[in-house]
């Protein structure tokens, strides 16, 4: 972790068109909170009320000297729009503001860079970083050399993006032919899950709702969590072992947040798909957040552009300790709980279950008493209800539910 002393000083830049005054102010606290997650420390802030973002310098003039004061008086090392900017708005802002200047865009792209842990989420972020950067050569010398690898620049570093638009498509073009292989790879991984007729759940949700700390007690499984928005950037798959014995897969996916970047969604695309294909979904909600219609909004927009929202789905609000009075939910069915009680997670798996019987198919079949290691697989692949023994034929009547492709449909009757 970098020290406090290499803090970078950042101001803040927010232009409220039609958004209210909550959800400005919301959204100013969220770049915030981004901002801190990227180490850097918030000196100063500006806001400015428009019809609309001027073209040429996304700010007014007026602001935009104004802005050129606060960064001296504050000694900020980094201005961030709460935007995106054009290629041609971030020169002419530099043009009068000598300092480094990076958008919204460019902030969580560099989180993303931090997090990221295994080989394909390194990869996949520096592609979009280096999408992002490829139109914003043209006269960005200075802004890229500027105090080398702190916020919006970490990643790809400043001297591959100074060199040519040449250099940079060659690496992009390389990028994408290694991450083509890791994603065959994931496909024979998933084909085999869904031959083996596998039932396969997705968590999902805004940043920081509670996804891996969920994942951790429902499967017992050690994965990073932290009260941090984008703790989670690679998708992991745990196997959890229901009530009833059956075992089946839960995955973890990226964090969702307001205008996530397009080209972070084209790159985490096969991420994405290890969700795209789960049977049921776990939409994570934080009851807690002071914007959590909000979030819900952004979660339930991302998932109609993933063209995921044909998914069934369960809603799960969580963090119930920490909601003060009422609460009141808006997405149905749900379930409300705190990942952190038993008692809780006890009820949500008996939701899922629940869930699961509605999407699967009922199943009846005969084991002979003598073949009971085929009891033992029932038992761990299907949603087992009931076993009766039948002295009279000495075979084991089994009821229970099955994804319809499984291979006990066949044998059912």
């Amino acid at each position: 972790m970098e020290t406090k002393k290499e803090q970078e000083k950042v101001v803040l830049v927010g232009v409220q068109t039609n958004e209210t005054d909550q959800d400005f102010a919301y959204s100013l606290d969220e770049l915030a909170q981004l901002t801190e997650t990227a180490l850097g420390k918030v000196v100063g802030e500006l806001t400015q009320k428009r019809e609309r973002f001027d073209s040429r310098t996304f700010l007014g003039k007026g602001k935009l000297e104004e802005l050129g004061h606060l960064v001296e008086e504050s000694a900020a090392d980094v201005v961030i729009f709460n935007h995106a900017l054009t290629p041609g708005q971030t020169r002419n802002i530099q043009e009068v503001i000598d300092v480094k200047i990076i958008d919204r865009i460019q902030l969580i792209l560099d989180i993303f860079a931090m997090r990221a842990q295994s080989k394909e989420g390194k990869l996949q972020v520096e592609l979009a970083q280096l999408q992002y950067m490829l139109p914003r050569l043209a006269g960005q010398g200075i802004n890229l050399s500027r105090l080398g690898g702190g916020i919006g620049t970490r990643g790809p570093g400043e001297t591959k993006l100074e060199t040519d638009r040449r250099h940079i498509r060659d690496q992009i073009s390389d990028i994408k032919r290694t991450l083509k292989e890791t994603e065959k790879h994931r496909d024979r991984n998933r084909i085999q899950r869904k031959e083996s007729g596998t039932f396969q759940i997705g968590l999902m949700g805004y940043t920081n709702a509670g996804k891996s700390t969920l994942l951790n007690k429902l499967t017992q499984a050690e994965t990073y969590e932290e009260n941090q928005l984008f703790a989670t950037l690679d998708p992991l798959t745990r196997k959890l072992v229901l009530p009833s014995g059956m075992n089946v897969t839960l995955t973890d996916t990226v964090g969702f947040i307001q205008d996530l970047p397009t080209e972070l969604i084209e790159a985490f695309q096969s991420t994405l798909e290890e969700t795209r294909n789960v049977d049921l979904l776990l939409h994570v909600v934080d009851s807690s957040a002071e914007n959590m219609a909000g979030h819900e909004k952004t979660v339930m927009q991302l998932l109609k552009e993933l063209k995921m929202d044909h998914i069934p789905m369960l809603t799960v609000y969580n963090k119930k300790d920490l909601v003060d009075g009422m609460f009141f939910p808006s997405l149905y069915p749900n379930v409300w709980i705190s990942a952190k009680e038993p008692a809780d997670i006890a009820v949500l798996l008996e939701e899922i279950t629940n869930h699961m019987r509605e999407i699967m198919v009922p199943y009846q079949i005969e084991v002979n008493a003598a073949e009971g290691h085929k009891l033992v697989r029932l038992k761990q692949e299907t949603l087992l209800l009931s076993e009766t023994y039948d002295e009279e034929k000495n075979v084991y009547i089994v009821r229970g539910y099955t994804k319809k492709e499984s291979k006990w449909i066949g044998e059912s009757h």
